[in-house]
C-alpha cells in the first residue's frame, strides 16, 4: 500500500523579541484599497512604539502590488498566512479599517502565544468598529486576547500598557464601572415585570426572521440556537434571494405610493442623474418595493423582528436596505397593505429590524420592544456602530461626547423633526455600488438607555447602562460627519458614569443599542426593567456607569 503522509507546514520559530503582525480587511477589494493608506500610517506608528520598547514589529504577510492593499481578505487568505506564524510568537492584530474577523478567526483560535488587538483612534475608517468586533468574536469563542487604542501612539499611557504586553503577554483594564445585577435593588413592580415578560416568551414563543444568517465575518452576532430556544425565541431562516424575488414582484404603483408619502412627511432625498455616484428615483422606488417585500415576508412567516444581511449578497441585486431598515423600525411609517390589498400589515407598530442581521441586536430589539410598550415609553430603537468619539471642539457640553452612527435601521422618531428632519443620500459607491439611499439625520436630545448583548463563556450576557443625547452646533456636528461617513444617521450620545476607556474596556461588539424614554426617571425603569426581564432570561447581567444624576445603581 502506497501511504502518502500529508505535508505539515513548519514555520520557522520567532526571534527573540520579535512580534508579528496580521492585518484583517474587507472582502471587498475597493475598500481595501481605499482604506489601505491608513492602515499603511497606522502600522508605521506601532512598528515605532514597538521598536522603542525594544522589540521588532514583524509583518506576517506582505503588500500585495497587483491589488494595492496589504491587507488579509478572505478567510482561505488568512489560513495560508497563519499557517507560516510561529503559534508561540507573540501576535498583534492591528486594525485602522473596518475587517471581517472570519478572515482571522481561525488562525487566531488555534495560536498559543499571546494575542493584542490594536485600534487607532480615528473615526475616518470604521478601525474602532472593526477592533470591537473581533474583540467580540474572541470573547464568544473563548479566546484569550488583550486589546489597547490610541489616537496617538506615542503618548506615554498607550505606550506604557504596550510595554506591559511585550513583557508578560497581558494588559489589565478596569472594570470597575460594570456592577453584576445581583448587587443592585431592583423595585418589585419593575422586576415582576420583567419576570412577566419573560414567562411570555416562553409561554407564547417569538420569531426572529434571518435573512440569511452571518455578516461581514460577525461571527460574534450569530447566537446559539440552543441559548435563544430555551427563551422562547426561534429563528426562521429566511433567504436573500427570496427577498430580492419579492421585491421584484411589487408593483411600480404601490412603490410609488410609499415615496410619495415619505415626500409628504417632509423627508428630503439628494437625487442626482449619475446611478454610478448619485441617489436616483429608479434606487429609491426599488428601495420601497424592498420595503413591501420585507414587510409581507415578514408577516408570511409570523415574524416579530427581521434582519437583513445585504452587505454580501443583496448588494450585487439591489440597491441598499438602509432606507428599508429606518422605515421598518418607526411606528409611523408607510401603511403596506398584503398582497390581496386585505389586511395593513404591522400597522401602527414598527417591525423591529436588526442591521447586518446582528442576531444579539434583534434579540436586544425584541426585548426593548416589549418593556417600553408595557412601560408607555417611546418603543422604537436600533442599534449603531460604536464609530468614534471625541470631546465637543464647540465648548457647548463638558462631556466627552461619542458618535453612534450606523447606515441603516434608525428610526425618524429618534431624529430632530422626525421624519421633516430626515434626509436620504447615496450610500458610498466603494461599499455600494448599486447604491440606495440612506434614512439619515439627527438625533434629538433627550434620555436613552444603551445595551448589548453578547455570549461569554457559553452564556448569553447582557451589558446595559444610561445615557444622553446631546444637541450640539451645526458646526461640530458637520465636523464629526467629516470625520466619518456624513451619508449616515449620528448620535451625539454621552454615556453616564461610563469614561471612553471603560467602555472600550468593557464592551464585547462592535454595535450598541438605544432607546430613547421620556426623562430620566423613566429611562432609570426602562433599564432596571430591561435587566430585569435579561436576568429572568438566564442572562447574566452587568449595570455600567451611574444614573444621570451620578448615584451608583447599586
Amino acid at each position: 500500500m502506497d501511504i502518502r503522509m500529508p505535508t505539515i507546514p513548519k514555520p520557522a520559530k520567532a526571534k527573540k523579541k520579535q512580534v508579528f503582525l496580521v492585518a484583517s480587511g474587507d472582502l471587498r477589494l475597493s475598500a481595501n484599497q481605499v482604506c489601505w493608506p491608513a492602515q499603511h500610517a497606522m502600522e508605521e506608528a506601532l512598528g515605532e512604539a514597538v521598536r522603542e520598547a525594544g522589540y521588532e514589529l514583524v509583518r506576517a504577510h506582505p503588500y500585495k502590488p497587483d491589488q494595492k492593499h496589504g491587507f488579509i481578505s478572505s478567510q482561505r487568505e488568512g489560513m495560508e498566512v497563519f499557517a507560516g506564524i510561529d503559534p508561540d510568537a507573540k501576535l498583534v492584530v492591528a486594525e485602522a479599517v473596518w475587517q471581517y474577523s472570519h478572515h482571522v478567526l481561525a488562525g487566531l483560535l488555534s495560536h498559543r502565544g499571546p494575542i493584542l488587538t490594536v485600534a487607532n483612534w480615528s473615526g475616518q475608517w470604521p478601525g474602532l468598529v472593526g477592533m470591537l468586533n473581533l474583540n467580540g468574536c474572541l470573547t464568544k469563542a473563548g479566546k484569550p486576547y488583550s486589546t489597547l487604542w490610541s489616537e496617538d501612539f506615542s503618548l506615554p499611557q498607550f505606550r506604557k500598557r504596550l510595554a506591559a504586553w511585550l513583557e508578560d503577554g497581558r494588559v489589565r483594564h478596569s472594570l470597575r464601572h460594570a456592577v453584576p445585577l445581583k448587587k443592585v435593588k431592583i423595585p418589585g413592580g419593575l422586576r415582576r415585570l420583567g419576570e412577566a415578560l419573560a414567562q411570555e416568551f416562553r409561554v407564547k414563543k417569538a420569531i426572529m426572521g434571518v435573512f440569511d444568517e452571518g455578516c461581514m465575518g460577525m461571527y460574534n452576532a450569530i447566537l446559539p440556537d440552543e441559548l435563544l430556544m430555551p427563551l422562547g425565541i426561534y429563528k426562521e431562516r429566511l433567504s436573500q434571494s427570496a427577498l430580492y424575488y419579492e421585491t421584484t414582484q411589487v408593483p411600480d404603483d404601490e412603490a410609488r405610493e410609499v415615496y410619495r408619502w415619505l415626500l409628504d412627511r417632509g423627508m428630503k432625498f439628494v437625487t442626482g442623474p449619475n446611478p454610478e455616484t448619485d441617489l436616483t428615483e429608479d434606487q429609491i422606488l426599488t428601495q420601497c418595493k424592498m420595503y413591501i417585500a420585507a414587510l409581507r415576508i415578514a408577516d408570511d412567516f409570523g415574524c416579530h423582528a427581521v434582519g437583513i444581511q445585504y452587505q454580501q449578497g443583496l448588494k450585487d441585486l439591489l440597491p441598499a436596505s438602509d432606507l428599508v431598515e429606518g422605515m421598518l423600525n418607526n411606528s409611523d411609517r408607510p401603511p403596506v397593505k398584503d398582497r390581496r390589498g386585505e389586511r395593513i400589515l404591522y400597522e401602527g407598530e414598527p417591525l423591529p429590524h436588526f442591521n447586518e442581521v446582528d442576531e444579539c441586536a434583534g434579540l436586544d430589539g425584541l426585548m426593548t420592544y416589549r418593556v417600553h410598550k408595557a412601560l408607555g415609553q417611546p418603543v422604537e430603537n436600533t442599534l449603531h456602530d460604536v464609530r468614534w468619539g471625541d470631546a465637543d471642539r464647540s465648548g457647548t457640553v463638558p462631556d466627552y461626547v461619542w458618535v453612534f452612527l450606523i447606515s441603516g435601521s434608525a428610526p425618524p422618531a429618534h431624529f430632530i423633526g422626525g421624519w421633516a428632519g430626515a434626509s436620504s443620500e447615496r450610500q458610498p459607491a466603494m461599499y455600494f455600488r448599486l447604491g440606495g439611499g440612506t434614512l439619515k439625520g439627527v438625533s434629538k436630545p433627550g434620555e436613552i438607555v444603551w445595551s448589548r448583548i453578547y455570549v461569554d463563556d457559553g452564556s448569553l450576557c447582557m451589558d446595559i447602562g444610561r445615557g444622553g443625547v446631546v444637541e450640539l452646533p451645526d458646526e461640530e456636528t458637520q465636523r464629526r460627519w467629516n470625520e466619518t461617513t456624513p451619508q449616515w444617521p449620528i448620535m451625539h450620545a454621552v454615556t453616564y458614569g461610563v469614561d471612553r476607556d471603560a467602555f472600550m474596556a468593557k464592551h464585547k461588539a462592535n454595535h450598541i443599542q438605544v432607546a430613547y424614554a421620556e426623562d430620566a426617571r423613566s429611562a432609570d425603569a426602562a433599564a432596571l426593567a430591561k435587566a430585569a426581564l435579561a436576568d429572568a432570561m438566564g442572562m447574566r447581567v452587568f449595570l455600567c456607569g451611574t444614573r444621570k444624576d451620578g448615584k451608583p445603581w447599586g
